[in-house]
């Protein structure tokens, strides 16, 4: 499956691919997806298109940072998970564990990926209670109870076969049912008792041929667990590298095994013991097996994944609703539901991915070249030798080459018309079979295709249709974004038309790079990591592009907050009350309109909620109905208006983090419940962390000048208000004022876009923005000399901003990541050494159980990951291995404007012209050099007093 040099060079895979298999009378796609974090995103394309998922685990390493993110993959799409225990034969051939030791390492591995998918259960569980005490009854009735039961209390049981235990490598694995069919004549016992009782605490007793619990044995009894005795200890005797042929040949001889007389005259006893048991307990008979007994077919798996797939939609206003829209659309997902494949049912196919492969591996031959040959194929032009396929699933209807579809993009509402759609004719169609193809005709629902003939039309994702009336299949939820961003440009200015165009094809090919232009020109390229960005770039330069190209250092991004943690929330809120005198004021030009700003720091449980909620905050400011809302937010929870549960996690994050008294709580939470009612916008770009209040109206001016009010407009839709009365006023003064208001939100998010510390976005910040109009004095209108009223509003209201910041101590925030480490007890101390140079900051260190393995968990700032893998290898010789992934925001605590004042501090660092620039000044002064803008440093070539060109013996 892993057919691409870069993938066979670095021995990973880097992309999903699938593989049409038939085993006894069933037909499967199997999808192959990446275990590396910088390719989770190839994970979720692949979720989207399957109904249940073979879950890997390293039996040696265990349960990592990615296995969390599959179950949580697994568990978003409702996909019904498999566990696969992978190089079991490491436990003996590298670790030299003993039978009872690699047991009880598996069960506590299974025992941690239960505790996962249980975590996850836990929480679907707390918010259908909490959903159905927030009824307007708040009685549990019958229905509550059944929705509220659990199906399982553990998910991964090995006696109910949905656990393999395989080494994918010399191609064998078994599951418990493999040994109990064995054992079961043998022993007299019933096969499926016989299956239960070779997991857990089961013991054999020869004498009386009974199976016991543990209470049962006698005291002193050394009796192993049955999954010991009767499956590891043999198969420990036959992968022992000191076993002698005896034992393989009785094997042959017990299971019959057919085994050429090439291979058991090979004079390596390790591939001779690879064959026999390959052929005792064959790879592909254990995975499939347990695919087909316990993972869904599509007709089953789709009636359950309907929610998640086509959420249901509330329309608004259905007295300008076409009724027969909305009936053909809810057709089509009963379609969708049933998993229908008759002919005359509507066709609906979900596209996660468009992939490039090349024009040669593209089957050429019989009546379907003279199909293809006679279509319009825009997507491979004789200036490419690369041709783009659609990555599919078809869940309703059936799919024909020549076929005309709709294609439909996630934002497309089939009650507004014309808009986000185009019609499309496919070319060809193809069953894939690893790195080939083969052309069919037309395939029906529930099977995975590619797709030929649609480059033109997508970009990344979408949802084809045989008619207009369908609704967009929900979007692909993402466990991470890409954060390693370089600007790339060609070796060769005359390039950069190859480039332009290398971009656009990479930006096609792969679904989570994102290719921006920045406000200086560059092209930045986005990618999810390290590894990521090395293939992209080769791809760029070898396949799409074909230049040579010049890759910038990494650009890394900052957030510019103020001091302090927005822990004592009440203070703030109290002087935000109070009319006091920290502010910084500002005055437009002409001296008609005087602004005073007021920022204070939000608890970070708000930001993180605002954060998170960006997508969802952006349309309901945009004013979408709750139709479009409840498909762009992939929750656990079902039929749950997002408005609702956003509005009362806003009103707990306030004061969750507040460390106050119990009375203290209460006035807080009255105070921030009034100041959620003056919610103005948000910034920047109106969805992000950072908050605008409408000034107090109690505020009473003196000098005839009014005060620009403004609308609480994001509490009005998050329903924190009503809708304001207006009160008419016939001055002429209030109707500028009234103009004044989209200047000042202007202002707003233009400041909150670029800090002052080096143009980065503000972070968790709230600002409050007074702004009194006065009358013009002058009688005669006269051409303003100073510009534009409205502009000099904006500008003053963003310099006002950006110095009330610089007036609060201003820090620097940066991303981190979360770290996984791995090593031996004799690299701790090379390893620590390397984490400390990044300025790493461990959490904590611990031992692997039943291994000399430590794990170490850390966290790493993102702008010093660049290359930490390879010194890590370096470092220790190649002893540890490192897992990253995002985690969070972090404040650097260092002030960058510190100058030695208290005589302790002159004491310790002098007198300030010989204190060194601390590390938040060099992250700032890097950032400011990168954009061009001014950097305060001293330049010196030589620091000697005198330089001569005598050379003196």
């Amino acid at each position: 499956m892993d057919y691409l040099d870069e993938e066979q060079r670095r021995a990973i895979t880097m992309k999903s691919s699938s593989i049409s298999l038939g085993y006894k009378d069933y037909s499967l796609n199997l999808l192959d997806s990446p275990g590396h974090m910088d390719f989770c995103s190839e994970v979720s394309t692949a979720a989207r298109l399957s109904d249940g998922a073979l879950v890997l685990v390293d039996a040696v390493e265990g349960v990592h940072i990615q296995t969390h993110a599959v179950l949580r993959q697994a568990w978003v799409e409702k996909l019904t998970p498999c566990l696969v225990l992978n190089k079991i034969d490491r436990l003996i051939c590298e670790l030299r564990l003993s039978p009872m030791e690699a047991y009880t390492r598996l069960i506590r591995i299974v025992h941690e990926v239960n505790g996962i998918v249980s975590a996850y259960k836990s929480e679907k569980y707390l918010s259908d209670v909490d959903s159905i005490l927030a009824s307007p009854s708040g009685e549990i009735t019958d229905e509550s109870l059944e929705l509220l039961e659990d199906d399982e209390e553990v998910t991964f049981q090995p006696q109910n076969g949905n656990v393999v235990f395989v080494c994918a490598l010399d191609g064998w694995g078994f599951g418990v049912s493999e040994f109990a069919n064995f054992y079961a004549s043998r022993l007299g016992a019933n096969v499926d008792t016989l299956q239960k009782s070779l997991w857990g605490p089961r013991y054999y007793i020869p004498k009386t041929k009974m199976i016991v619990g543990k209470k049962s044995l006698s005291a002193g009894s050394k009796t192993n667990p049955m999954f010991v005795e009767f499956v590891l200890e043999p198969l420990w005797e036959v992968l022992d590298p000191g076993s002698d042929g005896a034992v393989l040949e009785k094997v042959i001889k017990s299971f019959n095994l057919i085994i050429p007389p090439s291979e058991l005259q090979n004079k390596d006893p390790k591939n001779l013991r690879r064959s026999v048991i390959s052929r005792w307990l064959p790879l592909s008979d254990a995975v499939l097996s347990m695919a087909v007994k316990h993972l869904p077919d599509p007709i089953s798996a789709q009636a359950y994944r309907i929610p998640r797939l086509v959420p249901e939609r509330k329309v608004i206003g259905g007295n300008d609703v076409d009724s027969s829209v909305l009936a053909e659309a809810e057709l089509v997902r009963r379609s969708i539901e049933a998993c229908d494949s008759s002919p005359d049912s509507p066709c609906v196919v979900f596209v996660s991915k468009m992939f490039a492969m090349p024009m040669k591996m593209i089957p050429q031959g019989g009546d379907h070249r003279e199909r293809m040959n006679g279509l319009n194929d825009d997507d491979s032009n004789s200036e490419s030798d690369e041709c783009f396929l659609a990555f599919a699933r078809i869940f309703s209807g059936v799919l024909r080459a020549g076929q005309r579809v709709f294609v439909i993009s996630s934002l497309y509402d089939p009650l507004k018309g014309e808009s986000y759609i185009q019609e499309a004719q496919l070319h060809s169609i193809y069953l894939m079979m690893g790195q080939g193809l083969k052309p069919v005709n037309e395939v029906k629902a529930g099977n995975v295709v590619a797709i030929r003939g649609l480059g033109p039309y997508i970009s990344k994702c979408a949802t084809l249709s045989s008619t207009r009336n369908c609704w967009p299949l929900a979007s692909m939820e993402f466990q991470v974004s890409p954060t390693l961003r370089v600007a790339i440009e060609p070796s060769n200015p005359s390039d950069m038309s190859a480039l332009m165009k290398g971009l656009r094809l990479l930006n096609r090919a792969d679904p989570f790079v994102e290719i921006t232009v920045s406000a200086r020109g560059e092209h930045v390229l986005a990618a999810a990591g390290e590894v990521h960005l090395e293939r992209c770039i080769k791809d760029l330069s070898d396949r799409f592009a074909r230049v040579n190209i010049e890759v910038s250092s990494p650009l890394v991004s900052y957030r510019e907050t103020v001091e302090g943690d927005g822990s004592n929330l009440l203070e703030s809120l109290t002087s935000l009350s109070l009319n006091t005198w920290d502010y910084v004021e500002k005055r437009t030009p002409n001296g008609r309109c005087v602004i005073r700003v007021h920022v204070m720091k939000l608890p970070h449980s708000l930001t993180k909620l605002l954060d998170e909620n960006t997508d969802l905050l952006g349309d309901i400011i945009g004013g979408k109905g709750s139709h479009k809302l409840e498909s762009q937010s992939p929750s656990l929870e079902e039929n749950v208006d997002p408005i609702d549960v956003l509005k009362n996690q806003l009103v707990e994050a306030g004061v969750s983090s507040s460390s106050e008294t119990e009375n203290d709580r209460e006035k807080c939470k009255a105070e921030w419940a009034k100041l959620l009612k003056r919610i103005w916008a948000l910034g920047p770009r109106e969805k992000g962390p950072n908050i605008l209040f409408t000034p107090d109206g109690k505020r009473i001016c003196v000098d005839g000048s009014i005060l620009v009010r403004g609308s609480p407009h994001v509490s009005q839709r998050l329903g924190f208000t009503e809708d304001p009365i207006e009160t008419p006023s016939d001055s002429a003064l209030y109707s500028e004022a009234v103009t004044l208001e989209g200047s000042i939100v202007s202002g707003f998010q233009l400041a909150t876009a670029s800090g002052p510390l080096c143009d980065e976005p503000m972070w968790e910040l709230a600002f409050t923005i007074e702004t009194h109009l006065a009358e013009d004095l002058e009688t005669e209108k006269q051409p303003e000399n100073f510009g534009i009223f409205t502009g000099q509003v904006m500008t003053a209201v963003k310099d006002a901003c950006r110095a009330a910041v610089l007036q609060t101590n201003p820090r620097i925030v940066e991303a981190m990541y979360f770290c996984e480490l791995n090593t031996a007890p004799e690299y701790l101390g090379p390893m620590y050494a390397v984490l400390s140079r990044r300025r790493a900051r461990v959490l904590k260190e611990e031992m692997q159980e039943g291994s000399s393995l430590f794990t170490v968990h850390a966290y790493v700032p993102v702008s010093e990951s660049f290359g930490f893998a390879d010194e890590l290898r370096k470092g220790t010789s190649g002893g540890a291995s490192a897992l990253m992934v995002l985690s969070h925001w972090e404040m650097l605590e260092e002030d960058p404007f510190f100058v030695p004042k208290t005589e302790e501090e002159i004491e310790e660092f002098g007198d300030g012209a010989s204190v060194l620039p601390n590390t938040a000044r060099k992250l700032i002064n890097a950032v400011r050099r990168r954009k061009g803008l001014h950097v305060e440093e001293k330049v010196v070539q030589h620091a000697t007093k005198q330089r001569t060109l005598a050379r003196k013996v």
